[in-house]
């Protein structure tokens, strides 16, 4: 009898995967776009409350899917089920690109600004005015760095990588927490803040804005649905898995708007137009530089905290594909000594570290954005599809006015693809070339490979 993985996450642990995937570069850089985008408070705290609207409606969406699927993997099992081993496939080759190795290099460039605060020789721009297709600066030289210490760390063992992550962790929270009492209780901050507009800084209309501007939320609010790839490892998924979802998720919309509550309190909107590190600038300014500085080096942790998780987690999805010949056969491969899947870590460095000297920070968000709401949109149009076979257990919630959760969800992915689409062409481009490469690539080589898989699991 073959073993299987032990059930031991309850709904505590559950929800605390969740709320540490989801706070990370997004909560820390994205404000800034945001101001300059709407213009006015009250839409830059509205978009961070919509954005919460759509998470929990694929929240929901993927409950019912996980408890009816439940096969680690999210995605992976998910499209693969609904519509194919093609998709599965497609899946899996974006989880290597938009899922984690663009999500590294973003949170790499946001952590090189925070640390140019500390360290004035360091700072420049993870967004440079360049024509040129390579980006050679201190952030991203930083960026590389950090990228290719991870690696190592997490090639030498499991263990080590995974006691430095438990720290980075607890740091991160730690900084959150702090830095909101902190921030109404001694901030000097200003109320007067909040009605406080100022001129956008983009031509296109506010609804079609606002759109596009989402791509930015959700890229913060990404890892909504983090639980679903440990669904095998839960006990009761039935009960643990939507609840764990909906609490972790509705957790961390708390702290989002009370987060972004502190930086208009610190700043007025005017004062944080393209500001990336928003963090930073708002702690200077409720706090002063001196302890604005270590808050800084606080926030610095928690987003190589987030940078850390996915280079943790990135590889063992690559080699779990290599084994369902999803991905090349030598990132299946376990170093004999350290017992780590060598090539798989390597192959996503190298990715990262290519993203970061061709890419800029807001060009990263857009191709992340675009990319993972398309597959997240494909799953949850796939749970339309998959209600219909018999013996289909229905979630209470999402049947409640069935299908208005998951159209919910799939109204707002399309409206962001559209806008984003039309007025992001390249960085949508490149999300549409990541899916269809992926096709090709199954339909040269994999579907043979694929047609028998040895499990349809990814841990």
């Amino acid at each position: 009898m073959s073993a299987s993985l032990k059930r031991g996450i309850s709904v505590i642990s559950g929800t605390a995967l969740v709320v540490s995937n989801m706070i990370g570069t997004g909560i820390f850089t994205t404000t800034g776009f945001l101001a300059g985008d709407l213009g006015r408070p009250s839409l830059v705290l509205g978009i961070w409350i919509v954005g919460a609207i759509v998470a929990l409606a694929g929240c929901l969406s993927y409950a019912e899917l996980g408890i009816n699927l439940q096969r680690s993997g999210g995605e992976y099992a998910y499209l693969r089920e609904a519509w194919g081993p093609t998709w599965g496939f497609v899946s899996g080759w974006v989880s290597f690109f938009a899922g984690f190795s663009a999500p590294i290099a973003a949170g790499a460039l946001a952590l090189s600004l925070y640390l140019g605060k500390l360290v004035p020789a360091l700072a420049g721009s993870a967004s440079p005015e360049s024509h040129v297709w390579l980006n050679l600066g201190a952030p991203q030289l930083v960026g590389i760095a950090v990228i290719a210490a991870l690696a190592i760390v997490n090639i030498l063992g499991l263990g080590l990588a995974v006691k430095l992550q438990n720290v980075l962790t607890a740091a991160k929270l730690g900084v959150v927490g702090l830095f909101l009492v902190l921030a109404f209780t001694i901030g000097r901050g200003n109320w007067a803040h909040m009605g406080m507009a100022t001129a956008r800084t983009s031509s296109h209309g506010l609804g079609a804005q606002f759109a596009v501007s989402l791509i930015f939320v959700m890229f913060a609010y990404s890892g909504w649905n983090a639980a679903n790839y440990v669904i095998e490892e839960m006990k009761s998924p039935e009960t643990t898995l939507p609840v764990a979802l909906l609490f972790g998720t509705g957790l961390v919309a708390l702290l989002y708007l009370a987060l972004n509550a502190a930086y208009l309190y610190a700043l007025p909107l005017e004062s944080l137009k393209g500001v990336v590190p928003v963090g930073a600038s708002s702690a200077a300014a409720l706090f002063g530089e001196r302890a604005g500085g270590v808050f800084a080096g606080l926030i610095t942790a928690g987003l190589l905290s987030s940078v850390s998780a996915m280079a943790l987690v990135g590889p063992r999805v690559y080699y779990a594909m290599a084994q369902d010949a999803c991905f090349p056969l030598s990132a299946a491969r376990v170093h004999p000594r350290w017992q780590t899947p060598v090539n798989a870590i390597l192959y996503q460095a190298a990715a990262s570290a290519v993203m970061v000297l061709t890419g800029t920070f807001e060009k990263l968000v857009y191709y992340i954005g675009f990319t993972l709401i398309l597959c997240a949109a494909m799953a949850v149009a796939g749970l339309l599809r998959l209600r219909r076979r018999p013996r289909w257990r229905t979630l209470r919630a999402v049947s409640w006015c069935y299908p208005a959760i998951p159209l919910v969800f799939l109204v707002a992915s399309a409206w962001m693809l559209a806008w984003t689409l039309l007025f992001h062409r390249q960085e949508s481009f490149l999300g549409l070339l990541t899916v269809v490469c992926g096709a090709l690539v199954y339909h040269w080589k994999g579907r043979r490979e694929s047609a028998s898989p040895k499990a349809s699991r990814i841990n």
